[in-house]
């Protein structure tokens, strides 16, 4: 029983008058109907008792670099329902008959994991599931700038976090990380930094053996003399903050004459079309379906698998944001490439990434990359490749096996 009462059952237990024809005499009748107490108790008590008899299974599926797996199938042996796991590799799976339970993972280019769980009314069951990629998948393209220069509103910003050769640095990973609701809460935790509230009520700042305001600048532009009530500032807005102390430690630009930048100064940067991830790592082809059908191939099922062009350059530039804060990441993507080499736009897919950044550089790129075509029977096929990217800011490999370097081409773009 789910808890409802049946169409009949819905009207008898009505206190008022129920009106209905009678097809016999064409006329109206009316007649008052009283619920029986059992039927109700029964049907009060069959809801609860149902639902605890089921339980849960919640958790993340990642690479074994520990990077998230998006699309990943989770399913528990003897039960119809089955989950998918989301861009951060979570998944959650309920409604799941109690007892010791066996949890399958599977994702195309990896290989399958079978788990065991005990599923109990107390409490959902939690695991961590990590999957090895098959030796089908292509070796890592390690991508790594030829040279540095950033352009735009925030190239300032980004050359001097780079750097960081004076004042403190708050990266967007880090305002993301601390999910602060307000500005003040956030910068409470940096040393050198008090924050407090002001006679007018509103959250003011003061700077290491500073009594004033320091100058605040939102994109370059100064805010007007006077206390800036830092909760008026929503976290989740900037990209990124820079705090110099000292009347001199600040940017020659960013310096005003006589006391207005004694006091320290704070330059905010606000997120923007420029900044943001532009998101999606779905495909939009049923690339499963495509294998069954044999309208494509997969790597161990080719003679010879398809790989980069290394005659052709991969534009692929290297996210400025992630760069300039010494960010390294990694993605694994998935697509098709045709019998000519090309990618087949719209089954570009991304697998895991540690970044969406990085996944929308790499999505980009692929959409002009070059392949050698895949070939069966001595004839070129349609092959679904598995590609992963490494981005190297200089420091140990972190890709296992043998790699493809490959040196970005121009400067890097914001």
């Amino acid at each position: 029983m789910t808890g409802q009462l049946p169409m009949s059952a819905a009207i008898a237990g009505r206190r008022g008058p129920v009106v209905r024809e009678s097809r016999m005499h064409k006329s109206l009748i009316i007649s008052v109907y009283q619920a029986p107490i059992a039927l109700l108790l029964a049907v009060t008590l069959a809801g609860p008792v149902a639902a605890q008899e089921e339980g849960s299974v919640s958790g993340t599926v990642s690479d074994s670099a520990g990077g998230p797996i998006f699309r990943a199938e989770l399913a528990v042996e003897g039960s119809a329902l089955h989950a998918y796991s989301d861009e951060h590799g979570i998944f959650n799976l309920q409604g799941l008959p109690l007892g010791p339970r066996v949890l399958t993972a599977r994702r195309l280019g990896f290989a399958p994991v079978r788990v065991g769980i005990q599923l109990s009314q107390a409490s959902g069951a939690q695991v961590t599931i990590r999957l090895t990629p098959i030796p089908s998948t292509l070796p890592a393209v390690v991508v790594h700038p030829a040279r540095l220069g950033y352009t735009g509103r925030l190239a300032g910003y980004y050359k001097r976090l780079e750097k960081r050769s004076s004042g403190v640095f708050i990266t967007r990973d880090q305002i993301d990380h601390e999910s602060s609701t307000t500005l003040g809460a956030l910068l409470q935790h940096i040393p050198g930094i008090r924050v407090g509230r002001g006679a007018a009520g509103i959250t003011g700042m003061r700077m290491r053996g500073r009594s004033c305001w320091p100058l605040v600048w939102i994109d370059g532009t100064p805010m007007p003399a006077g206390e800036a009530d830092l909760d008026a500032f929503i976290p989740s807005t900037i990209q990124g903050i820079e705090l110099y102390l000292g009347s001199t430690t600040a940017p020659m630009r960013y310096i005003q004459n006589g006391d207005v930048s004694s006091c320290g100064t704070v330059l905010i940067w606000s997120r923007g079309p420029d900044t943001d991830p532009i998101g999606g790592s779905a495909s939009s082809v049923d690339l499963e379906d495509l294998i069954d059908r044999q309208a494509i191939y997969s790597a161990d099922s080719v003679d010879r698998p398809a790989r980069l062009d290394t005659t052709q350059s991969l534009q692929l530039d290297f996210p400025a944001s992630l760069f300039a804060a010494h960010v390294p990441g990694m993605v694994i993507a998935e697509f098709v490439v045709d019998t000519l080499g090309r990618v087949e736009n719209r089954t570009v897919g991304i697998v895991s990434s540690t970044a969406p950044l990085f996944s929308d550089a790499v999505r980009l790129a692929l959409y002009s990359a070059s392949y050698v075509p895949a070939s069966k029977g001595g004839h070129p096929v349609r092959q679904l490749v598995q590609q992963p990217f490494e981005f190297d800011v200089g420091g140990p490999q972190k890709a296992s096996g043998q790699s493809e370097k490959l040196d970005v081409p121009g400067p890097i773009r914001n």
